[in-house]
Order: C-alpha cells, then structure tokens, then sequence
C-alpha cells in the first residue's frame, strides 16, 4: 500500500507535545519540572491532544529522567489532556516493573496514559551499564521484552493465568505505543497493529522510509484496524520570523554540544551561529535538523501543511527546545493558533 493512498486532505489533525523538561542555563531542575506542568496546564488550554515526556539519563540538560514520576505529576496537576512516554526506553527496565508503573498512573488518572516505547538506552554506554545491572542490551530483545510487558497488562486468563501478575496494572490494557528512528520499530508495530510515533524531529532523512514501511506491512489488530501514525517535529514559532530563527540557535547549540560530545544545559539564543559552529558542524545539524519549523506565524502554517501533506501524518507531536519559558508557551500558543484556523 502506497503512502498516497492515505491523504489527509488538509484535515485538522490532533497536536500533541513532547517535553524533555529542559534545564536552561542560570536555572535548576526543580524550575525545570515546574515550567514543564506550566507548559502542560497550557497546552490543554489550547486544544493539544498528549502530553508526552521522555526518558533520557546523564544529561544535565533534561530532567525527565524519572519518566513515570514527572507523568503522575503532570496528571495530577491537568485534567483532560492524555499523558504519557515518548518514550520509556524499555530495554532500560523490566517489563514487570514498567507494568506496575503504568497500571498504577492508568488506575489514578483513568483513560488517560499513554506508554509510548522505545528500544535505544537513551544515554552513554557507561550509563546504560549503570542502568541495567550488567544485563546488557542491544535492544535486539525488545520484541520479547514488549510482549512480556503487554501480557502483564492483558486481561488474564482463566485458562492460562500467569505465574507472576502485574498488579496495578492487570487488564488495563494501557494503550502502547512504539517509538521509532528508523526501521526497525517501524517494521514491528505494523506486525503488532500497534500505532507508530517517528522521531522526525532529529531523524527526518528517515521518516518517508520508516513510514512507508510501517503502512505497506500493517496488519490490522484488536487495537488499530489501520495504521496510525504521529511524528515529532520540531517546531520553534514566534511572532516574526527573525526572532523565530534566533530563538532556534538554543536548540542548535544543543545537538552542536552533543555532536561535540560534550551534553549540558539548554542555552541562551544567539545572534550568530557561524562563530560558534564549524561548516562540517553546520551541514551535520542541517541534516539532524531537517525537518525543524521555524519561523512566524504565517511561515509556520505553510511549514506545517507542507509537512503534512508530505507525510500524511495523523497526528503531530511538537518539540520545542527555547530557552524562555514565555517564548516557549507563545511557541505553542502560535501552533495551536495556525493549525486550528482554517
């Protein structure tokens, strides 16, 4: 099955968030978690769908580390918006304790978590290691790790009761997710029938590929009857393009530090990238950054519906790596303002 074969029409399609709680420079991790609930209680405000939150280690730049626990907050502190991972890392953890995690977020905040999976250890070798106790992963097993994982939330069966039980977190069926870069979780949730979110935001020279592969091979399941596909993009709006296009230099600086090796917290804008990047640097992040939106209103909208009409994406998940929280939550203010006019 063709991509064309799913047009969107240049229907309204939901928008949701990805947060990594990001730890500016000047300010602290208890700053960061509260304006990442302030940007929630916004954003629900203006219409968006999720609230997903993701799972990164030794990073001083980002304090979502403890996924599920910056989920229940978020939960505790909104009231309609659904919640979730993008992602838990799930060769990070046992798929028990995953189970009860989430069973225990779906019992508080009902018909409202997502577990959206991933299958990279989202950090350095050295932490991945402290992370996993010496059970070493290379995310081959994720396919048997997400099927112990989705028996744990199944409804039980009288004929084949499990030895060991995922309590909270039998029989409810939280909605999974998997999260993807490339192929391979492309690959695996058209066979699941499970919905499919691709990083478009750092890997968009993969993003037809990965979907195309997802709605040619799907088959349709007790969750989805077809394929259902969100991308991330990273989108940095403003109310004109010049200022815009300066309050993208935090996010550039930030995959220049990790391309340098050298992760730290969110930086301030400025004026002029070329003396601070190499050109080698420079066409390295064009190709990361690829996909970034960036610009005023009017530019934004075209941007989107390009985009969208060019992926035929059913759902977006925005990213939003600004240093000012103000300048952030107008970002989103301005995303939901242009997709939501006709």
């Amino acid at each position: 099955m063709s991509m064309d074969q799913h047009p969107n029409k240049q229907k309204n399609i939901p928008i949701s968030v990805l947060d990594l709680s990001p730890v500016v420079e000047g300010s602290t991790v208890a700053d960061a978690l509260r304006n990442t609930l302030d940007l929630a209680q916004h954003v629900e405000k203006w219409g968006y769908n999720r609230y997903w939150l993701a799972e990164h280690h030794n990073m001083s730049g980002i304090a979502s580390s403890a996924t599920s626990v910056v989920i229940g907050h978020v939960a505790a502190g909104t009231s309609t918006i659904r919640v979730g991972s993008g992602g838990i890392m799930l060769p990070n953890h046992s798929p028990l304790v995953i189970a009860e995690h989430f069973g225990t977020l779906e019992s508080l905040f009902p018909g409202r978590i997502d577990l959206g999976l991933g299958r990279a250890p989202g950090t350095d070798q050295l932490t991945a290691q402290a992370l996993r106790r010496g059970r070493m992963s290379d995310g081959q097993d994720f396919p048997d790790l997400l099927d112990e994982l989705r028996a744990y939330l199944a409804v039980p069966s009288d004929e084949h009761p499990l030895p060991v039980r995922a309590v909270p977190g039998e029989g409810l069926e939280v909605p999974i997710w998997l999260l993807g870069s490339s192929g391979f979780s492309a690959q695996l949730a058209a066979q699941l029938g499970l919905p499919f979110s691709f990083a478009s935001h750092f890997s968009p020279n993969n993003t037809l590929g990965a979907l195309q592969m997802y709605r040619r091979y799907f088959q349709a399941s007790d969750v989805l009857d077809k394929p259902y596909a969100m991308l991330g993009v990273n989108v940095i709006a403003a109310d004109t393009d010049k200022e815009a296009e300066r309050l993208a230099t935090s996010l550039q600086q930030q995959f220049l530090n990790l391309i340098r090796n050298k992760p730290g917290k969110l930086k301030a804008p400025v004026d002029n990238m070329d003396e601070i990047w190499s050109e080698f640097e420079k066409a390295t992040l064009q190709q990361q950054l690829g996909s970034s939106i960036i610009g005023g209103p009017e530019t934004v909208k075209r941007k989107l519906e390009e985009f969208i009409a060019e992926t035929n994406a059913d759902e977006l998940m925005i990213n939003a790596q600004i240093y000012d929280h103000k300048a952030r939550l107008r970002s989103y203010e301005i995303v939901s303002e242009v997709m939501n006019s006709k």
